[in-house]
């Protein structure tokens, strides 16, 4: 009877500490605004670029496996190194508005680790491309 209690009791306690760890995550979110807004850009004045910082809330490192975004005419680059509990990293993006006049809305998707609102976390940079007079 007592080695029985002692094997449940082990269980028990092997069963909590799974869940425990199980419940600390890396967590994603924007130190600033998830979204940038460019304002009216010249198409003769080239790439304008913006850089987003993302800071890691949870428990364990925040490690940045992907960025990837809407259009081939956006390009990301991002920290690589794993980001520690209450450390930032940044995704710098670059929108090249050759050839494209008019309003621009772009998402960049960022897969990770971490835990965000929503489940992949999206970042949005706007604005507006002036054709070459």
């Amino acid at each position: 009877m007592k080695r029985i209690l002692f094997v449940l009791t082990a269980i028990l306690m092997m069963t909590a500490g799974a869940l425990s760890a199980q419940e600390k995550s890396a967590s994603i979110t924007a130190t600033g605004s998830a979204t940038f807004d460019f304002g009216d850009i010249k198409e003769s004045a080239g790439p304008a670029s913006h850089v987003f910082t993302v800071m890691n809330n949870g428990e364990l490192p925040l490690v940045i496996s992907r960025v990837v975004a809407s259009c081939g005419c956006t390009t990301p680059e991002w920290t690589k190194e794993p980001i520690a509990p209450g450390k930032t990293g940044q995704i710098k993006v670059t929108y090249n508005p050759a050839g494209r006049p008019g309003k621009f809305v772009k998402t960049i998707s960022v897969y990770s680790n971490g835990k965000a609102d929503g489940g992949n976390y999206v970042l949005t940079i706007r604005g507006n491309v002036i054709q070459n007079s």
